[in-house]
């Protein structure tokens, strides 16, 4: 029998198209009267026009959330919460928003409703994450966990099919690694291996079919549950590579993703062989193909890119990359510290010139 701890995150969660129409209703749940609408630039009309439809509820928008939470932005949002005698925060967008509001609640203690509009997951999570001079900072804090998710996915009508993807893989990342987490439990695993199921067959099907609700439908619920695993189980390798090249060389966060998390895998695979197992179940390639290789046909099968290169990182940085990355390694599964520094660069090596893991 396999002994285990198990602690539920504690979320509402509203899913179904047109369940944007619920925000009042759920703002009320919550007892706010006074929200502050959070979005990045490029979502700042849609997040006026929420913002028009409930004039007495929401007071200000603030639509200049930026990848992996420069700690610049996060003090003027913060400053902009206070001036407007905030209490709420509504983070409308992907994985940016709602870092940025996580960075708004971890000093204030306001309560998050999260609208995501992509397949980032970390609604559902109490991990935030700060980037200051370089280097991104992560941590865990239960004010910063959303108290309330919508899930609406009409509004995830206008990500680009090539978003789409990527944001996509970003998510089952999370279920991946939860699978071989050290304090992973049965309850995770199921859910992990639902989410990457989930989220293999809707996007090869969202490139054929981007219009199709119920597919788009199909991919948000994936995400949600590969979303709960990484707000319940901590994460490896994978992850902390992703935040060094994200944080510390500026690269976008879920192409970073997707371009590591076959190589990751490849790394982690004589160490979690049970893990590999349920990920390929969960592809559909079991005596077929290996994880690594699956992780790395879906993306490259589905326009993504599968090197470094092809998203800016520049092969002299690769040496610095490694440096970072054992200089203060997350637990793995197969250890890591400064005398796998080699292995590391190797790894990284292979990620830049898109290898697909044998």
């Amino acid at each position: 029998m396999r002994a285990f701890v198990y602690s539920g995150q504690p979320a509402r969660v509203v899913f179904g198209a047109g369940s944007l129409a619920h925000l009042e209703r759920e703002l009320d749940l919550l007892g706010a009267r006074r929200a502050l609408l959070l979005a990045t630039p490029g979502h700042a009309d849609p997040a006026g026009d929420i913002a028009d439809r409930l004039p007495r509820r929401v007071v200000g928008v603030f639509a200049r959330a930026a990848m992996h939470v420069p700690v610049e932005i996060a003090r003027q949002a913060r400053e902009e919460a206070r001036r407007l005698d905030a209490d709420c925060v509504i983070a409308f967008g992907g994985g940016s928003t709602t870092g940025l509001g996580k960075a708004i609640a971890l000093e204030s203690g306001l309560p998050i409703l999260a609208i995501p509009t992509t397949y980032a997951g970390s609604e559902m999570t109490p991990i935030y994450g700060i980037t200051e001079d370089g280097l991104k900072k992560t941590g865990s804090d239960p004010r910063v966990l959303p108290r309330t998710v919508i899930y609406d996915p009409a509004l995830t009508l206008t990500l680009p099919v090539g978003l789409s993807v990527t944001s996509g893989i970003n998510a089952i990342a999370h279920a991946a690694e939860g699978l071989y987490a050290r304090d992973g439990n049965p309850v995770m695993d199921l859910l992990a291996e639902e989410g990457i199921r989930a989220l293999a067959q809707a996007l090869p099907a969202l490139r054929q079919r981007a219009d199709d609700l119920a597919v788009r439908g199909d991919a948000l619920y994936g995400s949600w549950l590969c979303g709960t695993v990484l707000g319940n189980v901590g994460m490896a390798l994978h992850h902390k590579l992703c935040h060094t090249l994200g944080g510390s060389f500026e690269l976008p966060h879920a192409q970073v993703h997707t371009v590591v998390l076959p190589q990751a895998m490849a790394f982690n695979a004589p160490a979690a062989p049970l893990a590999m197992q349920r990920i390929e179940r969960a592809l559909g390639t079991s005596g077929r193909a290996s994880a690594p290789a699956a992780l790395f046909d879906l993306a490259r099968d589905n326009g993504a890119p599968v090197s470094l290169k092809e998203i800016g990182m520049r092969r002299e940085d690769l040496d610095r990359a490694a440096q970072i990355a054992v200089g203060n390694p997350y637990w793995n599964p197969r250890p890591i510290d400064a005398a796998q520094r080699g292995e590391i660069r190797d790894l990284l090596q292979r990620a830049f010139d898109g290898v697909r893991p044998d």
